[in-house]
């Protein structure tokens, strides 16, 4: 008995490696041939002659420095209780300074609160965050009431730090239930947001 007759699963992976190889050496020639064939080598050839480059290249900008931001770096979206209104006659030259006809506008540091969700079920976490100027280390409290109702404590309290905040609340209450935030010390409320709660 030969051996080749006593090593038939050794033959075998031998075979399958052998044509694996002479497979993979004649897809690599079609795909050359095909390249040819189609243009699609000249095509890159041609764009490193025109540019006088040996072949694509990636251009990089020069550095340039950028300047640190000051304010909160946390954008919110309007409250419901906020209207933007511009005069038909207003003009893009207008002067800064109020007319006598506008009132000077104020500069409030209010505090300005947005819910992650317009609804949630019984017992999932709504994500509160807003932005506080000049409430830097305050400890804001959470208030909530139940449709309409009266504003009644949530036991949650959220510190302000880079004039922003947010935390999560999750209750098993059901309803419509509005959210607001409260600085005690300096008697300050938020806007409030209305979430359906079920």
């Amino acid at each position: 008995m030969s051996d080749h007759e006593e090593n038939p699963v050794t033959n075998g992976l031998v075979a399958l490696a052998t044509v694996a190889i002479v497979v993979g050496i004649l897809g690599g020639l079609g795909a050359v041939v095909a390249t040819k064939v189609v243009g699609l080598g000249d095509a890159s050839e041609a764009a490193a002659d025109s540019t006088g480059q040996g072949g694509a290249s990636l251009i990089m900008p020069d550095p340039v420095p950028t300047e640190a931001e000051s304010g909160p770096l946390v954008t919110l979206a309007p409250s419901q209780n906020e209207t933007f209104t511009t005069s038909p006659d207003a003009s893009d030259d207008a002067s800064d300074e109020p007319s006598q006809n506008e009132k000077p506008a104020k500069n409030k540091k209010e505090i300005t609160l947005s819910q992650g969700a317009f609804e949630v079920a019984p017992g999932e976490k709504l994500y509160l965050s807003g932005i506080y100027p000049g409430g830097e280390g305050s400890v804001l409290d959470v208030e909530y009431r139940i449709d309409g109702g009266a504003w009644t404590g949530f036991p949650v309290d959220v510190s302000v730090s880079n004039e922003t905040f947010s935390t999560y609340v999750e209750t098993y209450k059901t309803g419509s239930i509005e959210w607001r935030v409260v600085d005690k010390a300096t008697k300050k409320v938020s806007n409030s947001v209305k979430v359906r709660h079920g």
